[in-house]
């Protein structure tokens, strides 16, 4: 069974027992966290196909840490003006663990 959920403006494919990096998400470490935005569900029976969202469909996972991703250079540079900009970025991310997909 697996399901596809929508967080931080992205749409994730998550299992049970997954274990998936999303966006910052407002939750304490080891909170429970509920994803309703549920776009699909593939179940024994076939497949339930929301329009947009499946009714009644949730994912429940728990928070396992917040981090932040790898830094990342943005260099801006222009050839013969001198122009040159160098700044690092590290995305915020929470940890979730999938536990229960229901529907």
């Amino acid at each position: 069974m697996y399901a596809i959920i929508e967080t931080g403006g992205k749409q994730l494919c998550v299992r049970e027992g997954d274990t998936v990096r999303v966006e910052k998400l407002a939750a304490e470490n080891g909170a429970q966290f509920l994803f309703d935005r549920v776009l699909l569900v593939s179940t024994d029976e076939g497949l339930k196909i929301g329009r947009p969202l499946v009714p009644g469909a949730r994912v429940t996972g728990r928070v396992q840490k917040q981090g932040r991703a790898k830094k990342i250079v943005v260099f801006k540079y222009k050839s013969k003006k001198n122009y040159r900009r160098k700044q690092g970025h590290r995305q915020p991310y929470t940890q979730v663990v999938v536990e229960k997909i229901e529907f």
